[in-house]
């Protein structure tokens, strides 16, 4: 190891103990600020700083790729404080899905957190669990960390609130009811039956109200119950009882191991609605119509090598395949992202706003503020002005707009934003899809085009 490593070594080790010891989210990058890792942490400074105490049995007890990433590559750690540690597992898996850093190898996958989903818009609304809830006629709460704790509580929950889980589709008035025979869980009192004509309309709705009032709240009137029954349990030797009242207060503490819709997004969970949108689109940039097609760019690239430049094209917010364009970096030195842009930029729009090629109504570019000045840089040696240019940054989510001082940082549900990522992810996905080609490309022959593998004929 050299002696510069080593300095700088020490430099991570003394910025490491300098974090505070509050919950938080960590980023390991490298020299040209790309982020190699992230992870979570209950204290930050004692989980960053464990890294760099030992490196020498740094193999053994993270293993060799993590091994190799502090020694070799590490040049700077950037660190997001939590209020909880809830707060820091949900924006830990945000950040991944998003940055898909090198060395993440978990929660790169499009596996969601669950909701817990009350379909206020039946008459007799159902209480379910799901990983694809709905947009319209619901009241959810989530994501939870847990879907076993989730699972553990709402029976914990029926007993209280007496709701449905079941799938019937229960109308109020039907005569059906009245010769309808109720599943076991009424037998058990966990259920009120409005499937049997057990309950009013009027009467379950109040159960869901009260529901949701808990599930809005700690939960600690329930929880308080449940911590004397078991304690006068415990009082009178019955052990098992108590043990039993131990482990619903348990599964009720569970269900506060959640985030919040606005603050812990999961786009890939929600469709986005286009039109709703772009509309919304319009409103913040202040033009009179929606604009029709947006084109987004970003940069794709491994240490600086086999840079690849991606353009996707959006078209009333759907992706129009047959615009896109992807581009092998030719002049851009070393992970220099900056100068990529640049490049990309002036090659797809050097003859747009001219006889030959319109602009779009909305450039996109995948990051912050430098990468939005970069493109600018690039259109100032273009004969034609830009159309629209902004930028959203992955780790805050804000909008940065060419001409305004001020970015804007909308609520998380809000579709305009969610419209933008979503056109943000699919360059990012364009880009790195081509940069593993121009891999695959150096790795097997440098002169000949990698060809798909030739389907086998069917006997």
């Amino acid at each position: 190891m050299g002696k510069n490593r080593e300095k700088t070594l020490e430099m991570l080790k003394e910025k490491a103990a300098s974090l505070p010891a509050s919950p938080g989210v960590y980023l390991f990058k490298d020299s040209a600020g790309r982020v190699l890792y992230v992870g979570k942490a209950k204290s930050l400074r004692d989980r960053v700083s464990s890294y760099f105490h030992s490196l020498g049995d740094l193999t053994g007890a993270r293993g060799p790729e993590i091994a190799h990433m502090i020694n070799d590559l590490v040049a700077d750690i950037d660190v997001i404080p939590c209020e909880s540690e809830v707060d820091a597992l949900l924006r830990e898996n945000r950040l991944i899905k998003d940055i898909q850093p090198r060395f993440n190898e978990r929660l790169k996958d499009g596996k969601s957190y669950p909701y817990l989903q009350i379909r206020m818009d039946e008459d007799f609304p159902r209480v379910e669990i799901t990983r694809k809830p709905l947009l319209k006629g619901v009241k959810l709460y989530g994501p939870f960390v847990s879907v076993a704790d989730l699972r553990a509580a709402v029976p914990l929950l029926q007993r209280v609130f007496r709701f449905r889980t079941c799938k019937l589709n229960i109308v109020e008035g039907d005569e059906k009811q009245q010769s309808f025979r109720p599943c076991l869980l009424y037998t058990i009192k966990q259920c009120s039956a409005p499937c049997a004509g057990k309950i009013s309309r009027e009467d379950y709705r109040e159960d869901i109200a009260n529901l949701r009032r808990f599930l809005e709240s700690k939960g600690s009137l329930v929880a308080r119950r449940i911590k004397k029954e078991m304690l006068q349990a415990a009082e009178r030797m019955d052990y098992e009882r108590a043990a039993l009242l131990r482990d619903q207060l348990n599964a009720l503490a569970g269900l506060q191991k959640r985030g919040l819709l606005e603050e812990h997004p999961q786009p890939e969970v929600f469709y986005i609605d286009p039109t709703e949108g772009l509309a919304r689109l319009a409103e913040l940039l202040g033009t009179n119509s929606p604009p029709r097609v947006i084109e987004a760019i970003d940069i794709a690239h491994l240490a600086g090598k086999e840079t690849a430049g991606s353009l996707v094209c959006f078209i009333d917010g759907k992706p129009f395949k047959q615009g896109y364009r992807r581009f092998n970096i030719r002049t851009a030195k070393s992970a220099d992202d900056y100068a990529a842009i640049r490049e990309v930029v002036s090659r797809r729009y050097r003859h747009a706003g001219m006889d030959e090629e319109l602009f779009p109504d909305v450039i996109l570019i995948d990051g912050g503020q430098g990468q939005l000045k970069a493109a600018h840089e690039a259109f100032e040696q273009l004969p034609s002005s830009p159309p629209v240019l902004l930028s959203l940054a992955k780790r805050e989510e804000v909008i940065y707009i060419l001409g305004r001082d001020e970015p804007l940082k909308l609520k998380r549900n809000d579709p305009a934003l969610r419209l933008l990522q979503s056109i943000r992810d699919e360059a990012h996905r364009f880009a790195q899809a081509y940069h593993h080609i121009l891999r695959r490309r150096k790795t097997l022959c440098r002169d000949e085009p990698v060809r798909k593998r030739t389907p086998k004929r069917s006997s």
